[in-house]
């Protein structure tokens, strides 16, 4: 049986975009829904961000924008914000079809910083930085690696492992849908408009 699983990332508070994303997902009707953090950041728009996601059932996890979020706002008793990132898990470890998936926001073992940057500034993929994130991941026993931060948008064999990043919602303009167990994975471009491969090359040199 095929499970097919929605895939956003670094949607940093902007619902139009994730409300489209949410659409495709529910015309295409995905099994399940995973987003891979930093829901907050740029934009005052969270709450209605965070609705939309629970309305979606998505699985988060936390990104370095959401617990920065935490960090630098006061703790106010009964704020469902604050309540609903608190609750975000660092990682997720799934089984699916028979595959077993890793989510992180940037990269594992659970770094909300650095992340798995394998594109340049016009979207190609740079062979000595996929050959080193294929040795720095080999002992990763994982079908599927999920990853969000560089706001790259890619899916890549590194040795055993599928890499996909589905890159940011505003900014790269893209969704993904993955298949399992046959690790089929379609990009689809949002707001019809053309889908940014690479969005703020600086980030490859953080």
């Amino acid at each position: 049986m095929t499970q097919r699983i929605g895939i956003i990332s670094d949607v940093h508070c902007s619902p139009g975009p994730l409300a489209e994303a949410l659409q495709i997902f529910a015309d295409e009707r995905v099994d399940d829904i995973i987003c891979a953090g930093d829901i907050a950041g740029y934009y005052d728009t969270l709450q209605p961000t965070i609705q939309l996601l629970v309305h979606s059932n998505c699985k988060v996890i936390i990104g370095n924008h959401d617990q920065s979020w935490l960090e630098k706002t006061a703790a106010v008793e009964g704020c469902p914000t604050r309540e609903y990132l608190e609750r975000l898990p660092q990682t997720l470890d799934l089984e699916i079809e028979g595959k077993r998936v890793f989510v992180v926001h940037a990269n594992p073992p659970s770094e909300q910083h650095g992340g798995i940057k394998l594109l340049d500034q016009l979207g190609c993929i740079i062979e000595d930085r996929k050959a080193k994130w294929s040795d720095r991941l080999a002992d990763l026993d994982y079908d599927v690696l999920i990853v969000g931060h560089t706001h790259q948008v890619y899916a890549e064999q590194l040795g055993k492992l599928l890499v996909v990043n589905p890159g940011s919602v505003p900014f790269n303009h893209s969704c993904m849908i993955l298949s399992l167990p046959d690790l089929g994975v379609q990009t689809i471009a949002l707001g019809n408009r053309k889908i940014v491969k690479c969005w703020n090359f600086s980030m490859l040199y953080s």
